[in-house]
């Protein structure tokens, strides 16, 4: 499948910016499941922009932005063609060692709701444990926009009972390590065929290393491994390492974010 995606970020500040360095990681791999077919990032100084690969492998831009004034945009557009692997991305080159995914995050400290979902791990070589990880977690965890933070820890999360697909994500990774088991972050995007209060069109999902498959993701959220209308965009520890933008800045003391994901399916006519 052959999928377009646009991701704008737009910032207000209530006064000028003089000076932004901005890390981005905007730039989708290809992979075992996804061919990246054309990609641009537009934004202020994205020209003179350094790029590098960081240690889990993202590709990221590095600006440094000067005199902005109170308004920036930042806008990444292309179009991805995806295949349904089931959710098994497999065994690629990896800059990170897989142990470094054992190590849990400010956002992934487990509690005891936690070590019991950990519980259901009663043999980390079988995938089917890692889908009752998912269904237990799926209904200890509702899903319900605007009830957590950006970057709630999961076992705030889990004591709470609500949240989103990062959420839903921290806590499955939190109980894979705490089973033994290399869990990371993805954030990434979903096309959507239909409305579904339980997805989003920037979406966050995990992955645990599984003996004799590698990498395989669980959607949560939608309580199914990813499949063609998942892209993955970004990976880390947990939401912050993964981030798609991350910066400082001087002036501006207080601003205001909105984003806008566009993802849509490419019509068979221009695929031709």
């Amino acid at each position: 499948m052959r999928i377009e995606i646009s991701h704008a970020t737009h910032y207000h500040y209530d006064a000028p910016v003089s000076q932004s360095v901005q890390h981005l990681r905007l730039t989708p791999p290809s992979d075992t499941c996804q061919s990246v077919l054309n990609w641009q990032i537009e934004t202020p100084g994205i020209e003179r922009a350094l790029t590098y690969s960081d240690a889990f492998g993202n590709v990221v831009n590095l600006i440094n932005q000067g005199r902005l004034g109170d308004t920036m945009t930042i806008t990444a557009t292309g179009i991805v063609e995806t295949r349904n692997n089931h959710g098994v991305l497999g065994f690629l080159p990896e800059t990170m060692p897989a142990r470094v995914y054992l190590r849990q995050s400010e956002l992934t400290y487990t509690n005891a709701g936690i070590r019991k979902l950990a519980a259901l791990i009663t043999d980390s070589a079988d995938p089917g444990c890692f889908h009752k990880l998912m269904a237990a977690i799926r209904s200890e965890v509702d899903y319900k926009v605007g009830v957590t933070e950006t970057h709630m820890p999961a076992a705030d999360v889990l004591t709470a009972g609500e949240g989103v697909c990062q959420d839903h994500a921290h806590v499955f990774i939190s109980a894979a390590r705490h089973a033994g088991v290399p869990a990371r972050y993805i954030s990434g995007y979903l096309f959507l065929e239909e409305d579904d209060p339980a997805s989003e069109a920037h979406h966050a999902w995990a992955e645990v290393l599984i003996d004799d498959l590698g990498w395989v993701g669980f959607d949560v959220s939608n309580g199914i491994c990813p499949t063609d209308h998942h892209i993955r965009l970004s990976v880390g520890l947990d939401s912050r390492s993964a981030a798609p933008i991350r910066g400082v800045r001087w002036g501006g003391a207080q601003e205001e974010l909105a984003v806008e994901v566009r993802v849509e399916r490419v019509a068979q006519q221009q695929q031709q």
